[in-house]
C-alpha cells in the first residue's frame, strides 16, 4: 500500500508534520515550557508558520441595516420525469 502513495502526498504529510512541531515550540515557548530559545528563533518560527499554515479570521453575517436579521429560503422544486 505505501508503494501506491504519491509523491506529492508524502511531501504534504512531511510539511504537516514540520509545521505541527513549529507550532509545539511556539506554544511551548509561549506557556514558558520551552527554555531559553533566543526571540531570532521565535520570529524565524513565526515566519515560517505563516508560510505554511492560514491565518483564521472572523466573519460577521448579517441581514440589511447593522445587525439585521437574516432571511433564508428553501425552495422545493418537484420535476415530473419525461
Amino acid at each position: 500500500m505505501a508503494a501506491r502513495m504519491r509523491k506529492t502526498h508524502q511531501d504534504d504529510v512531511r510539511a504537516k508534520i514540520q509545521a505541527s512541531q513549529l507550532v509545539n515550540v511556539l506554544q511551548n515557548h509561549a506557556l514558558g515550557k520551552g527554555g531559553d530559545i533566543p526571540m531570532s528563533r521565535m520570529k524565524a518560527i513565526e515566519i515560517l508558520l505563516r508560510k505554511s499554515l492560514p491565518d483564521l479570521s472572523a466573519i460577521q453575517l448579517s441581514g440589511e441595516g447593522e445587525g439585521g436579521e437574516i432571511l433564508h429560503k428553501v425552495v422545493r422544486e418537484v420535476v415530473r420525469p419525461k
